[in-house]
C-alpha cells in the first residue's frame, strides 16, 4: 500500500486508495458496488442496493441536527477505463497504480479514477467520520455514468428523500455548476459487406492526439482522429481509387478520439501516399496549437478482402459530411459551448460498421436539430440511425438558497470569490432533478485534468481544500 501518510486529507485518499484497489470500469461495477455495502454494514449504517449496483448509505445527523434538511452526498462509482501506448495494465483485474509527484497524483499510463471516484471517497470520509458536524446524510453513489448515465435513469426516490444535494463531480475548484447539458448518443450504422479482392495496401495509423472529455475540452477544437481519418480517406479516395478493408477508431462516447486507424487497398500506392502526406502538411498546419503531438504512420501490407465499391464510398461520403465540434455558442453566457458532438467510436462490429457520436446541448431544440441533421446525413448514404442514453439539460434554479450558502461558505474559507457557472458536459443532476423535483442541488469538486485520458491528474492541495470545504458547509447547514 502506499504511504498515505503525509498526504492531507489523509482519510479521503486512504478511500480514494481503497476504491481503486477494486476494477471499476463502466458496466463492471458490481465489485465495487459490494465493497461499498460492505463498508457501510461494517459500520451498521442504512444501506441499500438496487438492480443495478446502484448503492444509497444513510447517517443520521450529529447532536442538534436532527431536525435539519437531509443533504444528499453524490458521485459515481464507474470510470473511463483508458490506458496508454505500451500499458500492459488490465483494468479487469490490476489496481490502478497511484503516483505522488509534489502536489500532483497521476496514474501510471492509465486514467487515475479521480472522475469519479474522489467524489465517492468524500462520501466515505465522511459517513466514517465521527468528528464532523452534519445534517442527515445519504451518500449516493450511482453506476454507468460515464456510459449513458445508465445507474440515475434505473433510480426511483423510493429510498432517497433529501432536501439538498451535492453533486461532486466538477472538476474546477472554486467554480460552482447550477446548470449542465443534455444530451443523447446516436448510432449511424452500415451494413458491413466485402468482397474479395486482394493486392497491395496501406495501413494508415493515426495517433499523438490529445482527446480529452467531449464536453469539457469541446471548446478547445482539439483534433478528432476520426475526423482526420475521413479526410484522409475522401483525398486518397477523389485521386487514387481506394478501397477500404478496414477501419477503427475512438474508445469512449464521451472522449475525444485520439486515436484511428484504417487499411486501404489502391490501383496506385504511390500517388495514395502522396494524398496522405498532403493531408500530413495540412493537418499539422491546422493543429499546431492544441495538437502538436499529431502522428500519421503509413505501412505498406498485403490486402486480400476490401468493403465493397458501394460501402466504400458512401462510409467515407459519410465520415466528411457529418459535423464535429462546437454547433453553437451560448447567447446567453460568454464563453459557454451551447450545442456540440462529438464523433466518437467507429468500429466494425456484429457484421456491421457502427459509428457512435455523442451530442450535447442545453436547449432541447438544438439537441433535436442535430440528431436531425445526423439522421438525414446517414439516410443520404444508406446509413441506419438509432438515438440511446438520452439524458436532460438541468436547468438553472434562480432560487437556489444551496447555491447562496455554497458561495458564502467559500468566500468565507479562502477569502476569495467562487464562480457561479454552467457546463456543457452533462452531469446527473438532469435526471436527479426529474426524480426529485423539489430537491436544491449544486455542483463542485477538486482541481482535476485532464480526465478521460491516460493523462488523467488531480491536485492534492485541491482535494484538501475542497474537503475543508465540504465540512463547513455541511456544519452550516443547520
Amino acid at each position: 500500500m502506499m504511504d498515505l501518510k503525509n498526504i492531507q486529507p489523509e482519510k479521503v485518499f486512504h478511500w480514494f486508495y481503497e476504491l481503486n484497489q477494486i476494477p471499476r470500469c463502466s458496466g463492471e461495477e458490481k465489485g465495487v458496488s459490494d465493497f461499498l455495502v460492505s463498508f457501510a454494514r461494517e459500520r451498521n449504517l442504512e444501506v441499500y442496493q438496487d438492480e443495478v449496483f446502484n448503492v444509497i448509505i444513510k447517517k443520521p445527523a450529529t447532536k442538534g441536527y436532527e431536525k435539519s434538511d437531509t443533504v444528499i452526498i453524490q458521485g459515481h462509482m464507474d470510470m473511463v477505463c483508458i490506458k496508454g501506448k505500451g500499458s500492459n495494465h488490465d483494468f479487469k483485474k490490476d489496481p490502478i497504480e497511484m503516483i505522488v509527484e509534489g502536489d500532483i497524483m497521476r496514474a501510471d499510463n492509465t486514467t487515475l479514477g479521480g472522475d469519479n471516484g474522489i467524489a465517492v471517497a468524500y462520501g466515505l470520509a465522511v459517513l466514517d467520520s465521527k468528528d464532523i458536524k452534519h445534517p442527515p446524510i445519504e451518500v449516493l453513489v450511482t453506476t454507468s455514468e460515464e456510459t449513458g448515465m445508465d445507474g440515475v435513469h434505473a433510480l426511483s426516490n423510493e429510498h432517497i428523500s433529501g432536501k439538498i444535494l451535492l453533486n461532486i463531480d466538477s472538476e474546477e475548484e472554486g467554480v460552482f455548476l447550477v446548470s449542465c447539458a443534455g444530451g443523447a448518443n446516436m448510432l449511424t450504422t452500415f451494413k458491413l459487406e466485402k468482397q474479395k479482392k486482394s493486392g497491395n495496401g496501406l495501413k494508415i495509423k493515426i495517433s499523438g492526439l490529445r482527446g480529452g472529455h467531449s464536453g469539457m475540452e469541446i471548446i478547445k477544437q482539439r483534433a478528432n482522429a476520426i475526423k482526420l481519418m475521413g479526410r484522409i480517406l475522401s483525398e486518397c479516395n477523389n485521386n487514387a481509387d481506394i478501397r477500404l478493408s478496414e477501419i477503427q477508431g475512438g474508445t469512449k462516447h464521451n472522449a475525444i478520439p485520439s486515436e484511428a486507424k484504417a487499411t486501404i487497398l489502391a490501383d496506385d500506392l504511390n500517388m495514395a501516399k502522396e494524398c496522405i502526406d498532403k493531408q500530413v502538411i495540412n493537418f499539422k498546419e491546422e493543429y499546431r496549437v492544441e495538437d502538436n503531438g499529431l502522428t500519421i504512420e503509413v505501412e505498406e501490407i498485403k490486402i486480400k478482402d476490401v468493403y465493397t465499391k458501394k460501402l466504400n464510398d458512401e462510409l467515407i461520403d459519410y465520415m466528411m459530411m457529418v459535423p464535429d465540434g462546437v454547433y453553437y455558442m451560448s447567447k446567453d453566457i460568454d464563453g459557454l459551448v451551447q450545442a456540440s458532438l462529438n464523433n466518437a467510436v467507429i468500429e466494425e462490429k456484429d457484421n456491421n460498421i457502427v459509428i457512435t457520436t455523442s451530442v450535447r446541448s442545453a436547449s432541447d431544440s438544438s439537441l433535436r436539430e442535430i440528431i436531425s441533421v445526423l439522421s438525414i446525413i446517414a439516410r443520404r448514404t444508406n446509413a441506419k440511425t438509432e438515438e440511446k442514453g438520452s439524458y436532460p439539460a438541468w436547468q438553472f434554479d434562480q432560487n437556489s438558497k444551496i447555491r447562496e450558502k455554497a458561495v458564502k461558505v467559500y468566500g468565507e474559507l479562502f477569502g476569495k470569490e467562487a464562480v457561479v457557472s454552467a457546463i456543457h458536459a452533462g452531469l446527473e443532476c438532469g435526471l436527479l432533478k426529474e426524480i426529485l423535483p423539489n430537491t436544491d442541488m449544486i455542483s463542485f469538486g477538486p482541481n482535476l485534468y485532464d480526465v478521460h485520458t491516460e493523462k488523467e491528474h488531480l491536485s492534492i492541495s485541491s482535494v484538501e481544500r475542497v474537503w475543508k470545504f465540504l465540512i463547513k458547509l455541511l456544519e452550516d447547514l443547520k
